[in-house]
């Protein structure tokens, strides 16, 4: 009893020490706004702290992006393998926090064993074979008292918050990439509905070119370029008719759907406008963006690793045991005198190892140097996401508007030529002319307000979500939409 006593109370009372650094986060220069601000005139409309967090895309009020979202983050396939890695994370945390306890184990052996008589010192003839049994409880357990095996802990828990973070990170680009591609896909179906509209017209003036040509009321010439504007016009069609099939294709990836049970239908409606989601202060992106919470997970990590390099230059100490009962013969195995038992410590130092320890311990201290420098270049790197978007939506909004500007001043060219038609002004070809600048025009100014679209959805990517109050939310919407 006086012996296990002592033995609860190493148990209890040893606390060990910890050779690790304590934990400062990397320095960095930190600006306290960005260059590429937001107005405050009235143009830039910013979010609220309520509006569209964790399913910024909400934003855009369409149903069916948002369905596309919802099964993005179910069934995505990058998802599932990032979600699996997290679990296998967290395993391995579970794992190295079980080192921490005692060991026991139960054995049972039963052996019958015949001795050769060659073997004996007095050799005896037909010596009688013999069995042993034996039962036994053993124990092993190592005192950490150089902080090891915590440490060890500790890092695989920073390694398992950095795989949720990386399942954050990309639950977010897998947000983005759908939005970014379904918005693509409606400005191919609003180029389409215009392209198709052209085709019909061309082909209208090539029928009535031929009928003219026939009447002498016009060259062959005019019938030749008659037919390369309609066929022009058809090739373009078709090219924007494989786009729009390769940007299905793409969502049904991912989506984790077979492309060829995915089909989104055509609609003739004009692209939402840009999201506008505050950008805050540029030392928020270090709570936000799931990438840059990685990445200091990871220095973490390497922090603890260089305390379990550095224990390994002291003694391990184990405390070692077994108690169970044994016997050479066919009686009781389980009494009083058959009991064994067995406990004590065991020392190991190391005294040569031709310098493993001295290289594990540069590499440790290496390794941690790696995840400063990748710490710090992925916040640089977010600080630049932020900027460039920023940049690029203030500067593409103003083009995206003077574009509207031209598509609409193209309309009304247009409609002037089609009443000077009617009117037996113009010839049905300037009518036709009229038409294609039209096309050009609107084509060109949806594909600015894509574009413009495009940088404020990367711009939301960029700041970790759509702005919340609670920095975690991108990370705890991500894993609850991969779970479900």
């Amino acid at each position: 009893m006086k012996k296990v006593l002592i033995v609860g109370l190493v148990l209890v009372g040893v606390s060990g020490c910890s050779f690790a650094p304590s934990y400062t986060r990397p320095d960095l220069p930190t600006a306290s706004q960005y260059h590429e601000k937001m107005t405050e005139d009235g143009h830039w409309v910013p979010f609220k702290a309520t509006e569209a967090s964790q399913t910024w895309w909400k934003a855009f009020h369409d149903p069916v992006l948002d369905d596309l979202e919802h099964s993005g983050l179910v069934a995505n396939q990058n998802l599932l393998a990032a979600l699996a890695r997290l679990d296998q994370g967290r395993s391995l945390a579970r794992e190295q926090w079980a080192n921490l306890w005692p060991t026991m184990g139960a054995s049972a052996t039963h052996q019958l064993t015949k001795i050769s008589e060659h073997t004996m010192i007095f050799p005896v003839q037909n010596y009688p074979a013999f069995q042993t049994n034996q039962v036994q409880l053993d124990l092993n357990y190592e005192l950490d008292i150089w902080g090891a095996l915590r440490n060890a802990a500790h890092a695989a828990d920073a390694q398992a918050r950095a795989s949720a973070d990386d399942l954050a990170t990309l639950a977010l680009s897998t947000e983005a990439e759908i939005a970014l591609d379904y918005e693509s896909l409606r400005a191919l179906d609003a180029e389409l509905f215009e392209t198709e509209r052209l085709v019909s017209s061309w082909a209208d003036n090539r029928t009535l070119t031929a009928v003219l040509v026939v009447g002498a009321e016009a060259a062959v010439p005019d019938q030749a370029q008659a037919d390369l504007n309609w066929q022009m016009a058809r090739q373009q069609l078709n090219e924007l008719r494989l786009q729009r099939q390769r940007m299905e294709h793409a969502l049904a990836l991912l989506v984790g759907t077979n492309p060829e049970e995915f089909h989104i239908a055509p609609v003739r409606d004009e692209l939402p406008p840009p999201l506008h989601p505050v950008p805050g202060m540029p030392s928020v992106l270090l709570e936000r963006r799931p990438d840059v919470v990685s990445a200091e997970e990871k220095v973490k990590a390497a922090n603890a690793n260089i305390g379990v390099a550095k224990a390994a230059w002291f003694p391990v100490f184990n405390l070692t045991g077994y108690t169970g009962y044994g016997n050479t013969g066919y009686g009781p195995l389980l009494v009083a005198p058959n009991r064994l038992w067995s406990f004590g410590p065991t020392l190991s130092l190391p005294l040569f190892n031709g310098g493993q320890i001295a290289a594990a311990n540069d590499l440790a201290r290496a390794q941690w140097e790696e995840s400063v420098a990748n710490y710090r270049n992925t916040v640089l790197g977010a600080w630049r996401e932020v900027e460039d978007q920023l940049a690029a939506l203030r500067e593409l909004e103003a083009e995206a508007e003077a574009a509207r500007g031209a598509s609409e001043a193209a309309q009304q060219a247009l409609e002037q030529a089609r009443l000077r038609f009617e009117g037996g002004l113009t010839s049905r070809f300037e009518v036709l002319q009229a038409e294609r600048t039209a096309a050009l025009a609107l084509t060109g100014a949806t594909q600015l307000r894509l574009r413009a679209l495009a940088s404020s959805i990367v711009l939301v990517k960029a700041l970790g979500g759509g702005w919340s109050d609670s920095p975690d939310s991108a990370k705890s919407h991500a894993s609850a939409g991969a779970h479900s």
